[in-house]
């Protein structure tokens, strides 16, 4: 079912939520998959409609179910949590893909975010925090741990000005997608006010 045709419900003031969404998890870990699926099913009008141990049974799960999104963990046995990401955004290009593991890889991201994740979360976080994603994701928003971003905006402008070249397209569209993820996440309400934030965390600079 896609987002479009879904009836929606106000979830805080000036914003709206799917009033259901179906969730795909694909973690190799039984404990995970179950966990993620309590925390996410005591939220009303979220389902977990499918379960997948790699990334080959995610995929197949994910066309014969075709979920709004798909937590997909890392390391995923059987393809990997990049190539899955790409499929799953290829066939289901609706769906969208967070991310959950215990690394904080600069490259690893950077190439998710190519692949067409829009959320990576670390399994340190805690359970508001995925349950923040899920609704980030399924309004179609970004979601990064603030953290991360700040890695991955350092890394990008830190290259771009050493090696003396613009960013590519696809590289300028990941650093849109996290800066508007910390700009969420840190309640900033303006790109004046992240472009401050940048600065002064010495993100970028002048």
């Amino acid at each position: 079912m896609a987002f479009a045709e879904m009836p929606v419900v106000a979830a805080t003031p000036g914003r709206m939520l799917p009033s259901a969404v179906r969730i795909l998890i694909a973690d190799n870990h039984d404990v995970i998959r179950v966990g993620l699926q309590v925390i996410l099913e005591a939220q009303r009008g979220w389902h977990v409609v499918a379960s997948a141990s790699d990334g080959k049974e995610a995929l197949q799960k994910a066309v014969e179910t075709k979920p709004d999104i798909a937590v997909i963990g890392h390391p995923l046995a059987l393809f990997g949590c990049i190539d899955v990401t790409r499929q799953i955004k290829a066939r289901l290009p609706r769906a969208e893909c967070l991310i959950f593991t215990m690394h904080e890889d600069e490259m690893l991201v950077t190439d998710l975010l190519r692949a067409g994740a829009r959320g990576y979360l670390l399994k340190s976080d805690t359970d508001q925090a995925l349950i923040e994603a899920i609704k980030a994701l399924a309004s179609h928003k970004t979601f990064f741990t603030p953290k991360v971003s700040e890695a991955l905006l350092h890394s990008f402008t830190v290259r771009s000005r050493h090696e003396g070249s613009a960013l590519t397209a696809r590289e300028r569209q990941v650093v849109q997608l996290i800066a508007e993820g910390l700009r969420q996440k840190l309640h900033l309400s303006s790109p004046v006010a992240l472009a401050r934030y940048a600065i002064r965390n010495k993100l970028i600079e002048l």
